[in-house]
Parts: C-alpha cells; sequence; structure tokens
C-alpha cells in the first residue's frame, strides 16, 4: 500500500492495483461526495511522474459525457495521483463474460456511446491506443462511458506496440503512425465481440499479429445488417477505415436507423441498461460511500454521475488489473432526494431543500450545478390595443426572484435564468434578452450568436412553416409528408438528427443554424430541440448557437427547456436525466 495520500479524503477500500500502482475508492472529507483516486505506488521518478501528468492532460481535455472525468492532479514530495469522477456502473468486459452476446441494438448503443468519447480524443488530436472491453463501463442508465487514457499519445506519432493484442490494429503490430482510425478498429473489434459474445480473433500474440494484419475479416460473424460496418471499421489500412470516431458515427447511424428503426437506440440503451442492473449486486459498495445511502439491494435511489437520482439500487464497483492496468467502475450509493451539489476548485458543498435531510450526491463533472438562482426579467413586443398594426413593450416581471433548477440541469458558469413570455430558459449571463409575439408566431431571444453566443424560443402556427419544421424534425409524420410533396428537399440540410424517446411526447434534436445571415467565428455549436404535444398544438422550437468552448451551456439551455415543456406529460425522473444525457452527447457531436 502507497503510505503518501491525498490530503483531504478518507480512502473507502482498495479497488485494483497493477504493475505501476493502485486504485482507491475514497471520500471527500468535507462533503463526502466520492472520487476515484489513481495512486502511484512508492515515490515515483521523473517518468513515472511525466506519464501520469500526460494521462491528466488526456483526460483533462476530453470533455465529453462519455469520457470520465478528471477532476485533479496532486503531486507531492513524495507520491502523484489522479482524482477522478467516480462512475456508477460495470465494466463492459464484466457483463460479455457474463451475458454473452448482447443483440444487435445493444452492440451499437455501446459502439455508438464509445466513439462519442472517441471522437472527443480525436477533436483535441488525441489517439486513445488501448479501447477495450475493460475501458468500457456501462451505468446505470445504460450510456456507456470510456475510461483510462493511460498510454494515450498525439495523432500522428509511431503508433509502437502499447495496445491490448485482441483489439490492436495492423499499424499498431506495424509500428506504424498512430491516428484516429486506430481507434475505430479497436471499437469495431470490440462491437463484433457484443454482438457475437467472442472476439473477433484468438490465439497467442503471433496468431493474433497474423490475423489482425493479413486475416480475414469476420464480417460472417454478425448479422447481414451490421457486415458493412464490420468490414469498414476493420479494413485492413487505415485509408480504408472512416478517418475518425465521429465519420463513423454517421455511417453507423444509418445503418441502424435501416435496419431497426428511429428507437434502435432507445432499445439498444435498455437493454445495456439491463445488463448492467442484473451485475450490480455483485459490487455492494453502495452503503459505504454517503451517509444515508441505501444499502444494496434495499431499493434506495442511485444518482449516477451528477444527472440526478436514478431508481436503481446496489449500484457496484469493479476493478480490471488485467496486464498491471488500472481500470475502475465505481458503485455510488446516494439517497439525492431535494438535493443538489456544487463542486468546482476542488469543494463540493450540498445544499437543502425543504424538509428533506440534508444529503449530497456525487458530481459528475467540475462544472457547477446550482440549486437555486436569481431570475432576469425580459420585455415582449406584443399587439397595441390601441393599435391594431402597432407593437408596444411589456415588460415581464418573474413570478419569482429565483427558481430552483430541476436535478437534471447543471448550470455552467457564465449562464443565467431568464424569464420571457411565461416561461423560463437558460442563456448566457449579462447579455440583452427579450421577445415578441404575434398572431400566429412567437420569439424570445437571450444575447446575440454573434456576440458570445445566443439561445431562442420560437413558436409558429402557420401552416407553411410547420410543415417545413415538421420535415426537419419529424420527417414520418402526415405534415412533413404533404410539405414535401410541394417542395422536395426541405430536409435535404439536416445532416444529423436524434429523436428523444420517453419525455411524454415527440422531441427531436438536429444540428441547428446560426440564426442571421452570418455564422459565429468557428469553431462553434448550433443546435436545435423541436417538441410537437399534439397535432393542434403549436409548433415549439429552442435553438442554441454558442462558441464551442461553451456548449455546455447548449446542453443546460435544451435540457432545461425540454423539462418545461414536457411537465404536463409528466415523464419520469429516469427518463429525463436520460435525456439530458442524450442532448449533451449529441451536442458534442455538433462542432461546426
Amino acid at each position: 500500500m502507497s503510505e503518501w495520500a491525498v490530503s483531504g479524503y478518507t480512502e473507502v477500500r482498495e479497488l485494483g492495483a497493477g504493475a505501476q500502482g493502485r486504485v482507491v475508492l475514497a471520500r471527500h472529507d468535507e462533503s463526502g461526495t466520492p472520487v476515484a483516486i489513481k495512486y502511484l505506488f512508492g515515490s515515483p521518478d521523473e517518468a513515472d511522474r511525466e506519464r501520469l501528468r500526460h494521462e491528466a492532460r488526456m483526460l483533462g481535455q476530453a470533455d465529453s459525457p462519455h469520457v470520465a472525468r478528471l477532476y485533479r492532479l496532486v503531486e507531492g514530495p513524495d507520491g502523484a495521483a489522479l482524482i477522478m469522477e467516480a462512475i456508477d456502473g460495470v465494466s463492459l468486459k464484466e457483463i460479455l463474460e457474463r451475458e454473452g452476446a448482447l443483440g444487435p441494438e445493444a452492440s451499437l448503443a455501446v459502439l455508438k456511446g464509445s466513439l462519442l468519447g472517441l471522437s472527443a480524443a480525436h477533436a483535441l488530436g488525441v489517439v486513445h491506443r488501448d479501447y477495450k472491453p475493460a475501458n468500457v463501463v456501462v451505468p446505470a442508465d445504460g450510456l456507456s462511458r470510456l475510461v483510462d487514457f493511460g498510454i494515450a499519445t498525439p495523432a500522428g506519432q509511431e503508433a509502437g506496440g502499447a495496445g491490448t493484442p485482441y483489439y490492436m490494429a495492423p499499424e499498431q503490430w506495424d509500428r506504424h503512425t498512430a491516428t484516429p482510425a486506430t481507434d475505430v478498429y479497436a471499437a469495431t473489434c470490440v462491437f463484433v465481440e457484443c454482438a457475437t459474445g467472442r472476439r473477433p480473433f484468438t490465439g497467442n500474440r503471433a496468431a493474433l499479429m497474423l490475423a489482425h494484419r493479413t486475416g480475414e475479416i469476420p464480417v460472417d460473424t454478425v448479422p447481414g445488417p451490421l457486415r458493412p460496418l464490420v468490414a469498414r471499421g476493420m479494413a485492413k489500412t487505415p485509408e480504408e477505415r472512416p478517418a475518425g470516431a465521429s465519420a463513423f458515427i454517421e455511417e453507423l447511424e444509418a445503418v441502424a436507423v435501416e435496419a431497426y428503426g428511429p428507437d434502435w437506440e432507445h432499445t439498444g440503451v435498455r437493454a445495456l441498461a439491463a445488463a448492467a442492473a442484473a451485475l450490480a449486486a455483485l459490487f455492494p459498495v453502495a452503503a459505504a460511500l454517503l451517509p444515508g445511502a441505501a444499502a444494496p439491494g434495499t431499493g434506495g435511489a442511485v444518482a449516477h454521475g451528477g444527472q440526478g437520482a436514478a431508481a436503481h439500487s446496489g449500484q457496484g464497483a469493479t476493478a480490471a488489473t488485467k496486464g498491471g492496468g488500472l481500470k475502475v467502475a465505481l458503485g455510488i450509493g446516494a439517497a439525492a432526494c431535494g438535493t443538489a451539489a456544487v463542486i468546482g476548485a476542488g469543494t463540493v458543498v450540498a445544499t437543502q431543500q425543504d424538509d428533506e435531510p440534508e444529503r449530497t450526491r456525487a458530481a459528475a463533472t467540475p462544472t457547477r450545478t446550482a440549486a437555486i438562482v436569481p431570475v432576469r426579467g425580459c420585455s415582449r413586443m406584443v399587439p397595441n390595443s390601441n393599435d391594431p398594426d402597432g407593437m408596444s413593450p411589456q415588460p415581464e416581471a418573474p413570478p419569482a426572484a429565483t427558481v430552483r433548477l430541476p436535478p437534471v440541469v447543471d448550470l455552467p458558469d457564465g449562464a443565467a435564468v431568464y424569464y420571457i413570455g411565461g416561461g423560463h430558459l437558460i442563456g448566457p449571463a449579462n447579455v440583452e434578452c427579450d421577445g415578441q409575439v404575434g398572431a400566429s408566431s412567437g420569439l424570445h431571444r437571450i444575447g446575440d450568436p454573434l456576440a458570445g453566443g445566443g439561445v431562442y424560443e420560437s413558436f409558429n402556427w402557420a401552416d407553411f412553416s410547420v410543415g417545413a419544421m415538421h420535415c426537419r424534425y419529424f420527417p414520418d409524420t402526415g405534415p412533413a409528408t404533404e410539405h414535401r410533396a410541394s417542395v422536395p428537399q426541405c430536409d435535404a440540410d439536416v445532416p444529423k438528427r436524434q429523436e428523444l424517446s420517453g419525455v411524454g411526447m415527440r422531441a427531436a434534436m438536429t444540428s441547428g443554424v446560426a440564426m442571421g445571415t452570418d455564422a459565429p467565428p468557428s469553431p462553434y455549436v448550433a443546435v436545435s430541440l423541436a417538441v410537437l404535444p399534439g397535432p393542434e398544438d403549436p409548433f415549439k422550437v429552442i435553438d442554441c448557437v454558442m462558441p464551442w468552448e461553451r456548449r455546455d451551456l447548449c446542453g443546460a439551455a435544451l435540457t432545461y427547456w425540454l423539462v418545461r415543456e414536457t411537465t404536463d406529460a409528466e415523464p419520469t425522473e429516469e427518463s429525463l436525466r436520460r435525456a439530458s444525457t442524450q442532448i449533451a452527447a449529441f451536442v458534442e457531436t455538433i462542432r461546426r
């Protein structure tokens, strides 16, 4: 056991140990928040410290809900450690060993989640190099997460012999250049294993090298609709594969929708969640983590990754330490009723709501999560009763000076809550806000995309506009079919679309468009979310355009608006939490 320990944290238990160090489950002394701490053994030399710093840089820059988050790197004269997010779930390796083949939709869901995590690394010019089932964690919501960047390297460097032989691309065996296509190959190997229950190639190291370099791609082992993905992803040369994870996601979605329908992802995620839940009782550490947490199997709520309380109990932990590596999937138990946590600058603060006991829930990321925030009122232009053709401003006084955010909404730094037209919206702080309403349409605006970003809420009853909206967001509806008959190219400009399920009404996201004739400076994100309460209700849309580094504000704005618009449908907290995770993941794919 390492003698040196990070001050301010109490170790709960050791989760795994390898050749260079160990991983422990620990609790933040002040708040009780659980974390994973990766320690180097003994007094590490400069080379060991630099390897840990390198991993910290990789984790610290990979801003994605599909990547385990780094809280901080701690170094002292006697040791070094990474303090990381504690992920509520079990490793994909454990699931495959116990469940075998996962089925097409679940396999596709694993691949998509992993590709989203890898795409965050690729956007930074980083190649993971060791993607494998032990490095994928499936939490209670079924949305897979990528962990461990210990041997990640900048793209374009020699691939080297590092990696796990079952999943290493030919260029890794040949010590050629590592590119994002190297990770695509490994992800496809794992995809084959998910779909079939068997690794694509087996044998000793020499046999594996030969198979990966020259062997036949095992397309015949997977269901027919999946074979093109395997052929592309496991092509022998990087040039024949998709250039990176983002490009492969587009191919995956096209294949999945055509073969298994628009609800394929919902089906797959549910299957993964069930597989993780079935194994949760094997790792009963929840009761040891937080005061007030339910013991395994007693029906207590589990808060996953700061996205709110979920109706699952007995989540556990597993550590995969094969080959000296340190891979951790942590179970977190928390009774988070009526609470929110604020984490930032290394501290966590619990807040109390109503008469519920004060408890702390785990925060998924270092971004701040607010429970109660002030509200700023905006004005609207409304029809002038004295002038049928005129409009006049009307102040919109908030009904209350503050608002309590739902637990699924994290308010980023630099964001604020506004009140326009009878509803609250999240937008960038300290910007202009206004609205207008007419006979058949309305628009509420916060900020300006050309001056730091903007959020827009609109609704419309006009027949032509409604048809175009259906075409963009819900192309399978009758109004979309009618509109397409007169405007065949109506949905030709929508490169990405994802429908949200389980929220009580139809809701869909698309890559958005910048408001006005000019786009903001690149890179930026432009994303839209639409809801369709019923055939006779107005079509409602929210658009968010932000600089890329402020994309988390778009995730918060869309999630808050979705919660507001679906209140009457009474979606479950679990479905809203799942939707918030899907929104955040979708935003990560919309970079311009």
